[in-house]
């Protein structure tokens, strides 16, 4: 996608804190942390939204999930708890319009969320 600032960064056409990345999934650091830890992750190749998977993109949706769990738990996050969420939609709170996941963790909680 020409514009996506997601996918720019996942190019290396604009900068980020990267703390993880291979050939499917990158992670970086959330520029508006909500939490001591803020990580973003995304798949390199576009796709907009939630709302537009398909089954075919179930590998690399668990690559995201293992991934997300793996930095978690480097970041020693794994006893305590982390979340793991997406945005659907400028209602939900979508700005960036190329599917990401945030994983927050560092600090309690609440429930439900917003």
């Amino acid at each position: 996608m020409e514009n996506c600032l997601f996918c720019k960064i996942a190019e290396g056409q604009v900068p980020a804190k990267i703390i993880y990345q291979d050939e499917d999934v990158v992670a970086f650091e959330d520029i508006n942390p909500q939490a001591p830890h803020h990580i973003l992750l995304i798949p390199r190749r576009h796709i907009a939204s939630m709302s537009d998977l398909t089954l075919e993109d179930g590998p690399m949706l668990a690559l995201l999930f293992i991934t997300a769990d793996r930095l978690a738990k480097k970041l020693g996050l794994g006893e305590r708890g982390y979340r793991f969420v997406t945005n659907v939609g400028p209602d939900a709170g979508q700005a960036v319009f190329h599917l990401h996941f945030h994983l927050l963790g560092g600090r309690k909680f609440s429930w439900p969320p917003g």
